[in-house]
């Protein structure tokens, strides 16, 4: 069909095509990150001498890109993200190729960082979701994150499949090939975005200021005060804090549980999987149900994850309680980022994406960091008990921005 017969315009078409090249992207860096998730605290493991430092090369992956993520947003906002994002997936790239320096030479502060480099690939890819947001009207936002996240379904299936694969590629020092595979994934997505994906312009909300009112951005402080970005950023921040809290003690304490190293790599596949699988019909569910009570759902099958972990410590309570968390920081963050695609005007952009995501890896960061200190120190229940705060902290949030709303009665965002 001719463009100027088409019914959609050209902008929206250009967004779509755009979300499908990131979600190749979103594969392509899950699969490589999904090695780092697998196999990083085990290698860690292996060459620390402080094993309670095991932890510490995984947890410099979200410090890094907590580090880096303001300057990936202003550096996008200024050279296009095309170019950014092919940027950090050579970083990305530059990471694993460090990581098998690092096993080569049995260092484990030059895998640190390794790892760390790895974490300014994923400071990156995590804009990933917000540019096919931007570039996509409102009721289309929700199905935009959901399409780029569903790249990560397969990635999430295979990423510890490839990194049991390659482990021995470069035999016989163990793991070494599964980090060379994670410098060939970053490579491929550097080309992908390089060749196939094109900058678009945002398009704003439906509910947005016109051009006039856009060209004076709001101070920072009254957009981060809105109850709709308060919502989304408890949703974000405190739903991956959870899940990168028990991901990161979860195959160290199923090791020290009487599991086999296999097993606990098992585990973390099904939570990738239990990550990204829900994408496929998220956006249907924000259509039916609202934005607010899939994030509700979410909240309730992150804390069903701690209750699990409590109840039991076999394999079948440690394959449920991961799967449960995966799946609830899906809905977290889906219905998360939903809500801060619609908090900002298209000037602002850069300033309020830049305080969510660094705000989000902070935390992030620091849960990481402390999990492998707290299950060292405390065990695997004091680690599952401790979510519990957190995620009422995020259900607050939510209900006040959903009081706010009612009270105001302003539109439901994204069907909220």
């Amino acid at each position: 069909m001719p463009a100027f017969l088409s019914a959609e315009p050209a902008s929206e078409r250009a967004g779509r095509r755009n979300a499908r090249v990131l979600a190749l992207c979103q594969a392509l860096y899950t699969s490589s990150v999904s090695i780092d998730l697998t196999l990083t605290g085990l290698v860690g493991y292996m060459l620390a001498d402080d094993k309670a430092f095991a932890t510490l090369p995984f947890s410099l992956i979200t410090v890094a890109a907590a580090l880096t993520t303001i300057f990936a947003s202003f550096l996008m906002a200024r050279i296009g993200r095309r170019v950014g994002f092919a940027l950090g997936a050579a970083i990305g790239a530059a990471g694993g190729a460090i990581s098998v320096h690092a096993i080569f030479a049995h260092s484990f502060w030059i895998f640190c960082c390794g790892t760390a480099t790895v974490g300014v690939f994923q400071a990156f890819a995590q804009y990933y979701r917000l540019a096919a947001a931007d570039a996509v009207d409102a009721p289309s936002k929700g199905r935009a994150i959901s399409t780029v996240l569903t790249g990560g379904v397969i990635a999430a299936v295979l990423g510890p499949a490839l990194a049991s694969w390659s482990r021995d590629w470069l035999a016989p020092v163990t793991f070494a090939g599964s980090y060379a595979l994670v410098t060939v994934l970053g490579l491929g997505s550097c080309a992908l975005l390089l060749f196939a994906y094109r900058d678009a312009p945002p398009i704003p909300a439906a509910n947005a200021p016109t051009k006039a009112d856009d060209s004076h951005p709001r101070p920072l402080v009254r957009i981060v005060t809105q109850p709709i970005f308060l919502a989304a950023l408890a949703n974000n921040a405190i739903g991956y804090m959870v899940m990168m809290f028990v991901m990161t003690a979860a195959p160290i304490a199923a090791v020290a549980c009487g599991h086999t190293i296999g097993e606990g790599a098992g585990i973390i596949e099904w939570h990738l999987v239990g990550m990204y699988a829900p994408s496929l019909f998220a956006a249907r569910l924000i259509a039916r149900f609202g934005v607010l009570r899939l994030i509700g759902a979410g909240i309730a099958l992150s804390a069903a994850c701690g209750a699990i972990a409590l109840s039991a410590t076999d394999l079948p309570h440690f394959y449920a309680a991961l799967a449960c968390l995966g799946v609830g920081w899906n809905f977290m963050f889906v219905g998360g980022t939903t809500l801060l695609a619609q908090s900002y005007r298209p000037s602002e952009r850069a300033k309020t994406q830049a305080t969510s995501e660094f705000t989000t890896f902070a935390c992030t960061a620091l849960a990481s960091l402390s999990a492998g200190q707290l299950l060292a120190r405390f065990g695997w229940s004091v680690v599952n008990a401790s979510i519990f705060p957190a995620l009422a902290l995020a259900a607050c949030a939510t209900l006040a921005y959903a009081w706010s709303r009612a009270r105001t009665r302003e539109p439901a965002a994204a069907s909220a």
